[in-house]
């Protein structure tokens, strides 16, 4: 068996999808992406396949890894490492489809049944929060999420504060203390703001902080770790376990979210969760995105003993075209169920998507995120 073609679909809402096949048959489906950057990482993902994969063994997924990152001398950050990603969940889908078996039984098999989900609420500008969440836990979702603030001053003024502590606040009078709250920085905080932010914030109990600093200032997460009770949490834009490493050995977080899509796919966001679990450091999977990205990060959930809860992008801000059910042709297998989805026990990824669909939608799209600016019209953090 060798892989013989191959074929990337960019599809709404803001996703890049691919078909890898082999000799005999078989397909393998990834999600190679960067969000707002997909006809760049199309142009990655062509490199590989032609330059390394076509006519290859398609089981040897470890020794690709290694071709596709190495083989290049250049390697790291976000076009490559998500390219290697959709390529790696493809194989992984061809592998488990050739055992007949699902990813995770040949990662180590489960540790779980089923993983914890949490729910988006509120949009990039957060309003509205506290009526979303009463509806979010009245579905059965049992954790949320929530951007923290929209673009914020590199040193705000008062009212900047109390605004995030109200919206949090809200949410936190309509579900209870039951209900998890995770509060997404999105990297938009500076960091004498971010300890100004979570002393306003930690009356409230969050589950966690998510991204209080960008990644370029991960050096100061030690101290804002130091400065408050509030868990921490990174890794959205963190591209390998090298990356990784450093946060690990400096006890700067409590939970890692590396992208399956953005971390090197399936092979590499479990190396970094087991390294994780050295440090005794949670996983929490990132994943805003699409069917296949999700079906992966479940995967490595089902066989990862320090995975916490798992991202996930049904009814997310993004997706108002179209949404992560629509690409399956058994949307049931995401079914969630008291705030958790089960492990899918299909062969590979567990899912079968929707060809016909995936193809009715292709090229219909061109999603870029917005560019925010201050008041004074200077670039902000989106």
């Amino acid at each position: 068996m060798y892989i013989t073609d191959y074929e990337l679909f960019e599809v709404p809402p803001r996703w890049l999808l691919l078909k890898l096949t082999t000799s005999d048959g078989t397909v393998g489906w990834g999600e190679p992406i960067v969000e707002g950057r997909s006809h760049t990482v199309v142009a990655a993902v062509e490199e590989l396949l032609d330059n390394y994969l076509l006519g290859e063994d398609p089981t040897r997924i470890e020794d690709h890894w290694q071709a596709m990152y190495r083989g290049g001398f250049y390697r790291g950050g976000p076009v490559l490492m998500s390219a290697i990603a959709g390529v790696d969940q493809a194989l992984w889908d061809i592998k488990g489809k050739q055992f007949g078996a699902p990813v995770h039984e040949l990662l180590g098999g489960r540790a779980r049944n089923r993983i914890r989900v949490y729910q988006w609420i509120g949009g990039d500008r957060p309003a509205d929060v506290g009526e979303a969440a009463r509806e979010k836990v009245d579905a059965g979702f049992t954790a949320l999420k929530m951007n923290a603030t929209a673009e914020m001053r590199s040193i705000d003024n008062p009212a900047a504060v109390a605004d995030a502590a109200d919206r949090i606040a809200a949410v936190r009078e309509a579900v209870g203390d039951e209900v998890d709250i995770g509060v997404d920085f999105h990297g938009r905080v500076s960091k004498p703001m971010v300890r100004r932010l979570a002393a306003a914030l930690e009356p409230y109990d969050p589950m966690f902080i998510e991204e209080p600093v960008l990644p370029e200032h991960n050096d100061s997460l030690s101290g804002i770790r130091e400065s408050t009770t509030i868990p921490i949490a990174t890794g959205e834009r963190m591209y390998s376990r090298w990356d990784f490493k450093e946060v690990f050995e400096a006890d700067a977080v409590d939970l890692i979210q590396p992208d399956v899509s953005h971390a090197g796919g399936i092979t590499e966001l479990k190396k970094i969760a087991s390294m994780a679990e050295a440090y005794d450091v949670s996983v929490a999977p990132h994943c805003p995105l699409g069917p296949i990205a999700l079906a992966s990060c479940i995967q490595v959930d089902a066989c990862t003993p320090n995975a916490l809860i798992q991202e996930q992008s049904l009814d997310i801000h993004y997706n108002e075209t179209s949404d992560v059910l629509d690409y399956l042709a058994d949307p049931s297998v995401f079914e969630y169920r008291d705030g958790f989805v089960d492990i899918p026990d299909g062969d590979g990824l567990g899912i079968d998507i929707d060809e016909e669909y995936v193809r009715e939608q292709r090229g219909n799209v061109d999603w870029h995120n917005p560019v925010w600016r201050h008041d004074d019209g200077s670039v902000a953090e989106w």
